[in-house]
């Protein structure tokens, strides 16, 4: 005599399917799912909804001046309420940019300074910047 229920009313039984198989891949033996880009959702049906596009690196200053490490530029910073200079330019290698600091090194002494970018006015270079914006790759136009 057979155990009460037997294996016919049990989960994972013996009713056609391999005991262990995940119940969602009964229909299309051999069928994958669509693929899924990151940040997408799947809906119902198992259709795919697009996600955000991809994002590309904001155009804040310290990224500017990330993708142009190793140029020299020139510092032009204020300094408000400072009794021994309002103003005072500095000129460096760029070599670190953070959300609140720059990173430069004296081309002559060697020195670092951090400059904090509360106090940036404005930066020129005297050679053609790496610069990327959301659909704008930046080149340098000839001649200038």
């Amino acid at each position: 005599m057979g155990m009460p229920g037997g294996s016919m009313g049990m989960p994972g039984g013996s009713m056609g399917m391999p005991s262990g198989m995940p119940m969602g891949t009964m229909g299309g033996a051999g069928t994958t799912p669509p693929p899924v880009p990151s940040g997408s959702a799947i809906g119902p049906g198992g259709t795919v909804i697009p996600g955000p596009p991809p994002q590309f690196e904001q155009s804040y200053i310290e990224n500017i001046l990330r993708m142009n490490l190793g140029k020299t530029g020139t510092f032009y910073m204020t300094y408000e309420n400072n009794s021994q200079w309002n103003a005072k330019v500095f000129t460096g290698i760029v070599e670190a940019a953070g959300r609140d600091h720059i990173i430069i090194v004296d081309g002559t002494t060697g020195q670092r300074i951090i400059l904090l970018t509360l106090n940036l006015d404005y930066i020129t270079f005297n050679e053609p910047l790496n610069y990327q914006y959301p659909g704008v790759t930046g080149t340098a136009v000839p001649g200038r």
